[in-house]
């Protein structure tokens, strides 16, 4: 079996917010949208990407006002550096949202959360594999090259550094691809 990540649905409180948050922010197109079953809530969906149908779905069923505890965060890979600084900028000053800017030595990601709380990550893969886990804040001013050498000497001493290549060309072999 070869299982790849498809979809993550939400269950909301306030899907205007929250639809506003994910298109407008963040650049989700809803896809679709319409009740689950006669007399149910509606689910809508959104996608980024123009080859799914939706990679993020939300249900408006949230009731309490506790933070949400049973999903820690949804990931998203960018191409681009730029994209991640771009975002984390974006970020900054929107009321209520918390940015908090993580190297694992293989990406240079941002955290922070949607309106309601949960956990959000987006990041781009840097040329490098280490051991995880690991994070250090990272200083989100540099340039890609920067944020690189930034890399490199922060993560360089660890036994497990290495090109990225490297790394998933023995996954690869090992699982007799």
């Amino acid at each position: 079996m070869n299982l790849t990540w498809s979809h993550a649905v939400l269950n909301v409180r306030d899907l205007d917010s929250m639809l506003d948050f994910y298109t407008g922010v963040l650049g989700f197109e809803v896809t679709d949208r319409g009740p689950i079953a006669d007399g149910a809530p509606e689910i809508v969906f959104l996608s980024q990407n123009p080859d799914e149908h939706h990679q993020l779905a939300m249900v408006a069923v949230r009731k309490d006002d506790d933070r949400p505890n049973s999903l820690n965060h949804v990931a998203f890979r960018t191409p681009d550096f730029a994209d991640v600084k771009t975002l984390h900028d974006a970020l900054q000053g929107i009321d209520g949202i918390r940015v908090g800017p993580i190297s694992h030595g293989n990406t240079l990601s941002i955290y922070f959360n949607d309106p309601e709380g949960n956990g959000i990550e987006v990041f781009w893969d840097t040329p490098f594999h280490v051991s995880q886990p690991h994070g250090t804040p990272w200083d989100t001013s540099l340039d890609e090259e920067q944020a690189l050498d930034w890399v490199r000497e922060t993560f360089g001493a660890d036994e497990t550094f290495e090109p990225r290549d490297g790394y998933y060309e023995r996954r690869r072999a090992a699982a007799g691809g």
